[in-house]
């Protein structure tokens, strides 16, 4: 960081603005908006600005720059046209131990003016410190049209409920107070426009604390690896979480995107090697929830594909906890995209099958004949460990020798290594690779399109 982003409190000191730049006219409007006193330097004032003239927060000084004008300013602006009128006010103002900024010449600046996005009492800025203006813009543009007015609203109720709020306790339950209001029904009657209502429910929870709801779960699938496929809704609710639960199949780079004050803890599980067993999972996330936490469980993938979610909201359900559930990219479609191997196909596959390699029984006792049909892609989530059988098994049952087959290694992330062959021939390949990180394996003749559509090869092409 290069700068230091900071808000000011300016009241009633001046801003002196010299020359009359394009610019300079955005700069002026913003700090008017402010409720900043402007003192103008121009000769003579040309078209664009004679709003200006008749200002009650606006001096005018029709002459040329003297230094004495800048005696007392709280900021400077050099906004002339002409670079030696530039350098003559930001020499003067050096001298005086002003900070300056210097229209289009960001590396002798000592401050910038941001993009803003305006929720008043909330106001969001963004700067590139002059280096990539077009990006800025372009951010602000797509934050302002994320960002609903009624956070403006919402941020005046909070104002008006702060210090009532201490009667809730510690800064933990108090957190996790606001946290529900910007979440739950609260904030969306704000978001709706029914502000005195919202005002009325504050009320009540906070003559009633006991009415406040325990602790929540929100189920979360953190995709296949890459922190940027994660859904809008999984990041919102990873930012709020007081703990989090993940799996070993979530990328560092996700669990990195958690709030950095929750507690975080690895309950990952892979083939033989258990951090906790899946019942002492589930009694974990309910006695946290019971506390009255909001406990983000994060599982790679999708939750509800081969990732257990359906045993862990069953017991949540039983004890009676509030849960949500948030959909991830499965690794089946995450990693295959990235491998550029279509699932279906017109030419090539009509069907797919998603299959388990890991079996509960600890034996891959699978309808091999139902597998082995036509036109279909399969997909052996967890089939690392078994690809020797299920390679042997497919073969046995009809498919033939040279039938393609892939494995995709920490698809989706820059680690990602995809590895094509056929069934006969890709177990020694996948040996001598020495393939061990997560891994999927896809069979069918859509991995014959990897030739011509593979697009991500990060660090290998191991075809």
């Amino acid at each position: 960081m290069h700068s230091l982003p900071v808000f000011l409190r300016l009241g009633g000191r001046r801003v002196v603005v010299v020359g009359t730049h394009p610019v300079a006219r955005r700069r002026i409007d913003r700090l008017l908006a402010a409720g900043v006193p402007v003192e103008l330097v121009a000769q003579p004032l040309p078209a664009g600005f004679e709003h200006l003239r008749n200002h009650a927060a606006v001096t005018l000084h029709n002459g040329p720059f003297q230094p004495s004008q800048l005696a007392g300013a709280a900021l400077v602006i050099a906004a002339s046209e002409d670079p030696e009128a530039n350098d003559a006010v930001l020499v003067a103002a050096r001298r005086q131990g002003l900070l300056v900024q210097v229209i289009g010449r960001e590396a002798e600046s000592d401050f910038f003016f941001p993009a803003i996005i305006d929720r008043a009492p909330m106001i969001l800025a963004l700067s590139s410190g002059g280096a990539a203006p077009a990006l800025t813009r372009f951010l602000r543009m797509r934050l302002d049209a994320m960002l609903p007015a009624g956070y403006g609203q919402l941020a005046e109720l909070f104002a008006r409920y702060r210090r009532r709020a201490d009667v809730l306790g510690d800064r933990p339950a108090r957190r996790r107070f606001w946290d529900s209001i910007i979440s739950g029904p609260i904030g969306e009657k704000v978001f709706a426009g029914r502000t005195e209502e919202a005002a009325a429910d504050i009320e009540a929870l906070l003559n009633k604390p006991e009415l406040m709801p325990r602790g929540e779960v929100y189920l979360v699938g953190a995709g296949p690896g890459a922190a940027d496929l994660l859904t809008l809704r999984a990041l919102r609710l990873m930012q709020q979480a007081d703990v989090v639960l993940y799996d070993a199949l979530v990328s560092p780079a996700v669990v990195d995107l958690v709030r950095p004050e929750a507690e975080r803890i690895h309950v990952g599980k892979r083939a033989s090697r258990h951090t906790l067993p899946q019942e002492d999972i589930n009694g974990l996330m309910v006695r946290l929830a019971e506390s009255g936490r909001r406990v983000l469980r994060l599982k790679g993938g999708d939750p509800f594909i081969f990732g257990r979610g359906g045993e862990e909201i069953a017991e949540l359900a039983e004890a009676g906890i509030a849960f949500q559930v948030v959909p991830g990219i499965t690794a089946a479609s995450g990693c295959a995209a990235y491998a550029g191997i279509p699932l279906t196909h017109r030419d090539h596959a009509q069907s797919v099958q998603f299959v388990t390699g890991h079996l509960k029984s600890g034996e891959l006792d699978l309808d091999w004949a139902r597998l082995v049909q036509p036109e279909q892609t399969l997909v052996f989530y967890m089939g690392l460990k078994a690809m020797d059988r299920i390679c042997a098994e497919l073969r046995a049952h009809g498919l033939p020798d040279d039938y393609p087959a892939a494995l995709v290694e920490e698809g989706t992330t820059s680690s990602q290594r995809v590895l094509c062959g056929t069934l006969a021939d890709l177990p020694q390949k996948k040996d001598a690779a020495d393939i061990r990180g997560p891994s999927l394996l896809i069979v069918g003749n859509v991995v014959r399109l990897n030739e011509t559509l593979g697009w991500f090869r990060p660090r290998h092409d191991a075809r």
